[in-house]
């Protein structure tokens, strides 16, 4: 039997593909979009990788595959811990019960799966 698994490089790979195709098609709603992302996320009282932390758990919160997926991305790449990811998915544990476990679990993988 194969192990079965979400491969959110796959995921966010896959998703990035149609984004495409989603600024191609509808470029003034994708525009708008992106500028709410990077307003969002540019440094201010909290760093961007704060607010990370923050959107990962909310991806997870929300049962959102793709969400965690770049979430956890972005994260590799501005240097987090696994161990700050383990916080905060403590606390969406706490704050989700059983089901935001479920999505933890898989933050984690994902985390995992964009360090290799």
């Amino acid at each position: 039997m194969t192990e079965q698994y979400k491969d959110y490089k796959n995921i966010t790979e896959n998703i990035s593909d149609y984004m495409a195709q989603l600024r191609e098609h509808a470029p003034d709603a994708m525009g708008g979009f992106s500028t709410l992302a990077k307003s969002a996320l540019k440094d201010g009282a909290l760093d961007e990788k704060t607010k990370e932390l923050i959107a990962l758990a909310i991806g997870v919160t929300q049962h959102c595959d793709g969400c965690i997926g770049f979430h956890a991305k972005a994260l590799h790449r501005l240097g987090a811990t696994k161990e700050e990811i383990a916080e905060v998915m403590a606390m969406c544990v706490y704050m989700g019960g059983g089901p935001a476990l479920m999505y933890a679990a898989d933050a984690l993988r994902a985390f995992d799966q964009f360090q290799k």
